[in-house]
Formats: C-alpha cells, structure tokens, sequence
C-alpha cells in the first residue's frame, strides 16, 4: 500500500508502441474467396497443394481448405495470404 508504480524503461515503451502499430502497415487483402473455389497453397508445409475453399472467414482472413493428403481429404486452416485462387 502507499507504493509508487514501476516505471516502464525506454525500451518497453517502444516495444509496447512497436506492437500497438504492428498490423498498420499491413492492409487487408481486397482478394475474395468464395465456398468450392479452388485454390493453391503456397506458403507452409502444404505449399503447391491444391485445395477446395470449404468456409471463408473474412474477420480473420481465414480460410478452411479442403486438401486431399495422403488419398484422404483433409480440412487445413490458412490465412489469406497464404493460397493463391488457380485460374
């Protein structure tokens, strides 16, 4: 009781400021998916894998694409930014 607050270092100030801008720089993809378009994956271990968009989540830029792995389909969470619609 009666203590006074820690100050924050310089550094923690601008890792905190680093953090709250983070995303500001990155504007939102204007690519629409849609449900049963196909799509190629090309980032992270499924990179060059083909896939069915089965949901979109346009508030996360998600998708949920189904991927056929191993003779099996597969359901594979991915950002946007991460599969490229195939022509």
């Amino acid at each position: 009781t009666g203590q006074q607050p820690t100050p924050l270092s310089e550094e923690e100030v601008n890792h905190i400021v680093y953090r709250v801008n983070e995303g500001k720089d990155n504007p939102k993809l204007k690519v629409k998916f849609e449900k049963n378009e196909s799509v190629r994956i090309t980032e992270g271990p499924f990179a060059s894998f083909t896939g069915i968009v089965d949901e979109v989540n346009e508030d996360r830029e998600t998708l949920k694409v189904m991927v056929t792995i191993f003779g099996r389909s597969t359901p594979v969470e991915l950002e946007f930014n991460q599969v490229e619609k195939v022509a």
